[in-house]
């Protein structure tokens, strides 16, 4: 069949285009060409086609079904014509062995799994989707990564050179056609064959066309228009998309689908949203014609507009020629700036620009510093409102354009004594105007810097803290406490003791988690190694504690607000708490009975309180108040949710527990990385209180029925490990506490400190304290006495007579502490023994009772709480209230003799039996 009757006349094209229109095409099937032709074209147009060309054809129908579907975002039908696609393929299997994969099937592939990255990493976009297309974009896309492991390096090689794999595939497309040369053809007419699909390239679509127009000879002068030319380049590729209209429309609809189809050639295209309508040629020149237009009034000059970019409305511009410049014009002007702001189409850097612009046309004029000011406001305020999410942090030129704004606004605020500022200001009384009177701008500076310092928080909490970026944004924190300490300055001299208690609050919030090194090396009366290095610490004036001391106080005085206050208590107490001031800290947390009402307060707060009864733990530690250490770090150690708790992060919870909205609110309350305690170090502090502790504990109450457990975390570790199979050495820090501790159990000192101080220990633990040497040496004396301890309970009754000596020997203490451990033993009932002076030896009683006489007293106690039950259950069916009574004749009452609970914890009868605390005879009552 011969090129002129593929072309057809305007009659055939007519006829044929209706029955296109007529006809609906099933997506993803092969249909029969009789079925889309009349009677008297069969003849005409009935060709044999050879399986290859009819399976490719089957291939490009469902690859345009796909292609259409993702134009829509039509998830689910891109998944199910994506299957029967694959299902296509599998079919082609022999064919494709021979010839090889298709080139438009890997651009599919590659285009596809491009696409379905693009929606995955588009978080907005998805929430917008439905329940069926959002499960079906997540199984698409595990599928298409599945699918496209096995295509890996021919899809490589696509994305290399997508430019030269297309024009292989147009020289391909002749040869591969072989006999059946008219089925080539008969492509221009339905759309389907897979040379004719793909051969054209969206990037040249104008001039591809003229080219394709003048080598095809066809002499249509019937078609004058540019639309006409495109439209008939169109159809020449494939009319089974629609019909052969000159529309206009349909002109930009096949232009569309063309550029989504070779979108993969074109790199900056990728990241715009598919399904953006390309414009046509008449509407671009119009549009670009508007656009010098606006261009022209504003700046006299050409401006470039961006392609892709929604148009931004036209700037205002800033004063007509020959207009008087003063302060009235130029308030108005910003007015009508500040007017646009929040307004749907508003481009907010534009406007930032703007009022930065208005900024120097009024510095030019001498307006004066009121206007200015009232200017440097709208600024500042304009890039807090840069990002619209209360989520989102400000990028980093934004927030070095804050703190510029905010020092030049400090600078004109300091140089001019005259401008006052101030909330409670009205606009209507605003004095801009250069005059005698003092100018008055309505605006508050306190608030702005409070913004910031929120605003360098959220910087934090969104920065990788193992990055490079995190330090140099931690730089920039030297700077924000630059500008908290000139609006300290500024508000002492002119602002109220409300704004005043907040600025220092803001500085105390700086200075409380930092350790001053300069402060603990003079006070240690260390001093610099260089003459350079004492000259600047004399010139670096007061230490942190004077400063910490000085805002605390004022703020105690002064402060109405219960907040600032509690919040000043606990910086103060995590302050001293922090360079090892431990009786000033547990003063001031006892006298401000924060303990009491603190779960009435905010969240952030409690994260505060929590922290602060941490670093107060750690520091009774260090001070060697292991049982007020013990004391401190319980609640939060206990819980489980330490990491929770103290605001360094989140614990993986069930969506019932935490929806989406409260997951986002407990993010903003997290702590900087650089505030973080070292939970590994917390751990480890309150398991090594809990060993020495409890170790002690146990073996003075080891047949003890009513034993009540110190440290229920510390019990968990010891029977975790008791579980293990095999006990290899200790790696984690918990293994070599539970390890310690059975070592402690035994006596054995030297083992157990073996264990808790080492160079694993120490570069896990030990070395992050300041004073390493002094932490460590408590620790040693610590354990050698509790170890002496845990050897006289586990051992006393093995012994008649044991000397001090050979203890002191043996556990390498003096004499007098030993002397003190036993003697306190003693007085507390813990050891029954006399101390013999003159020959220096503890003298052993036997008290104690054996261990038959210890599971007697244990039966003793169990039947009494049984009987106690039993009569508790029998009084309640009667309906009798009370516990031990009987009735008597008169119908009265009379208790019973029973066994009452001692002191101790055991139970004893009235008139005598076995008491806890030792076996005494029955004639005895008291111990």
């Amino acid at each position: 069949m011969s090129r002129f009757f593929a072309t057809g006349s305007d009659s055939e094209s007519e006829e044929s285009s209706s029955a296109d229109e007529i006809t609906p095409k099933a997506p993803g099937t092969t249909f029969k060409q009789s079925l889309l032709l009349s009677d008297d074209e069969e003849d005409t147009k009935r060709v044999v086609r050879s399986a290859k060309d009819k399976r490719f054809e089957e291939l490009t129908n469902l690859i345009k079904t796909i292609r259409n579907a993702m134009k829509i975002r039509d998830m689910a039908k891109c998944l199910e014509e994506f299957e029967q696609l694959c299902r296509a393929f599998l079919k082609s299997k022999n064919i494709v062995d021979k010839e090889g994969v298709p080139p438009f099937y890997i651009r599919l592939l590659a285009d596809l799994e491009d696409y379905l990255n693009q929606l995955w990493e588009d978080k907005e976009g998805k929430k917008k989707m439905n329940k069926n297309n959002a499960k079906a974009l997540s199984t698409l896309r595990q599928k298409i990564r599945k699918y496209n492991r096995d295509y890996e390096t021919e899809i490589a090689a696509y994305k290399e050179n997508p430019q030269e794999s297309a024009d292989e595939e147009e020289e391909r497309g002749p040869e591969d056609s072989g006999s059946s040369s008219e089925s080539d053809e008969e492509g221009g007419d339905d759309g389907v064959s897979a040379k004719s699909f793909l051969k054209k390239k969206p990037e040249a679509a104008p001039e591809a066309s003229k080219f394709l127009k003048s080598a095809k000879g066809s002499g249509d002068e019937s078609s004058s228009s540019g639309e006409e030319e495109d439209d008939e380049d169109w159809s020449s590729d494939s009319v089974g998309s629609g019909s052969e209209s000159s529309d206009e429309g349909e002109g930009k609809s096949s232009s569309l689908a063309m550029a989504f189809l070779k979108k993969a050639q074109v790199p900056d295209k990728a990241s715009e949203k598919v399904g953006k309508k390309k414009k046509t040629k008449k509407k671009e020149r119009v549009e670009e014609e508007a656009e010098e237009e606006g261009g022209e009034e504003v700046e006299g000059g050409w401006e470039k507009v961006k392609g892709g970019v929604p148009l931004v409305k036209e700037k205002p511009k800033m004063f007509a020629k020959g207009t008087e410049i003063n302060t009235a014009v130029v308030v108005k002007k910003l007015n009508e700036i500040l007017q646009a702001r929040g307004k749907k189409g508003t481009d907010r850097a534009v406007q930032i620009e703007l009022l930065h612009a208005l900024a120097a046309i009024a510095a030019e004029n001498n307006l004066g510093e009121g206007i200015l000011v009232k200017i440097k406001f709208n600024i500042i305020a304009s890039l807090y409102d840069y990002n619209p999410n209360l989520a989102t942090f400000m990028k980093a030129d934004m927030w070095k354009k804050c703190l510029d704004c905010i020092d030049e606004l400090l600078d004109i605020l300091f140089d001019n004594n005259n401008i006052f500022i101030g909330e409670n200001i009205a606009e209507d009384s605003e004095n801009l105007a250069i005059s005698e009177q003092p100018f008055r701008v309505r605006g508050c500076i306190l608030t702005l810097v409070e913004r910031m310092d929120e605003e360098f928080t959220k910087i934090m909490q969104n920065t990788d803290p193992h990055s490079q970026e995190y330090v140099d944004n931690l730089k920039d924190e030297g700077r924000v406490c630059g500008i908290i300490d000139r609006l300290l300055s500024y508000l002492e001299n002119k602002g109220s003791t409300e704004e005043i208690c907040r600025v220092y609050l803001r500085r105390i919030m700086h200075t409380y988690y930092k350790f001053d090194y300069k402060a603990h090396r003079r006070s240690l009366g260390l001093q610099g190694e260089s003459k350079s290095e004492q000259d600047q610490e004399e010139s670096e004036g007061e230490d942190s504690a004077v400063i910490m001391d000085r805002l605390c106080k004022f703020i105690y005085a002064k402060d109405r607000t219960d907040r600032i206050r509690t919040c000043a208590i606990l910086c103060h107490i995590y302050h001293h708490a922090l360079h090892s001031r431990w009786y000033q800290a547990r003063d001031l947390m006892l006298m401000s009975h924060l303990q009491d009402n603190i779960q009435h307060a905010d969240p952030p707060v409690q994260i505060l309180y929590n922290r602060t009864m941490v670093q107060l733990g750690i520091c009774a530690f260090r001070q060697g108040m292991i049982k007020d250490a013990h004391n401190a770090l319980l609640d939060i150690q206990s819980s489980g949710r330490a990491k929770e708790l103290l605001g360094q992060g989140l614990l993986m919870r069930n969506m019932q527990e935490r929806n989406a909205e409260q997951e986002k609110i407990e993010k903003r309350r997290q702590v900087p990385f650089h505030m973080h305690i070292n939970l590994e170090l917390l751990e480890c502090v309150y398991l090594v209180s809990a060993m020495l502790l409890e170790i002690p504990y146990m073996a003075a109450h080891e047949f003890d029925a009513r034993r009540r457990m110190i440290s229920k975390q510390f019990h968990h570790q010891l029977r975790v490990g008791e579980r293990q199979p095999l006990l290899g050495p200790p790696e984690s820090m918990r293994e070599h506490v539970v390890a310690a501790s059975k070592a402690m159990k035994m006596g054995d000192w030297r083992t157990c400190h073996s264990f808790i101080i080492n160079e694993k220990m120490n570069s896990k633990v030990w070395d992050l304290f300041p004073e390493t040497q002094r932490v460590r040496e408590m620790l040693v004396r610590k354990i050698q006495e509790e170890s002496l301890r845990t050897y006289l309970f586990t051992y006393s009754s093995v012994y008649d007579s044991i000397s001090m000596e050979t203890l002191s020997e043996m556990f390498e203490l003096e004499i007098p502490t030993v002397h003190s451990i036993i003697s306190k033993m003693i007085i507390n009932e813990e050891l029954m023994a006399s101390l013999d002076q003159p020959t220096q030896t503890v003298v052993m009683h036997r008290t104690e009772p054996t261990s038959l006489q210890n599971m007697a007293l244990q039966l003793a106690e169990k039947l009494g709480s049984l009987v106690e039950n039993n009569e508790r259950v029998f009084d309640l069916k009667q309906g009798v209230y009370g516990g031990y009574f009987n009735r008597d004749q008169k119908g009265g009452y009379q208790q019973k003799q029973s066994y009452q609970r001692d002191q101790k914890g055991g139970y004893q009868q009235k008139q005598g039996g076995y008491q806890r605390g030792g076996y005494r005879s029955q004639n005895q009552s008291n111990y």
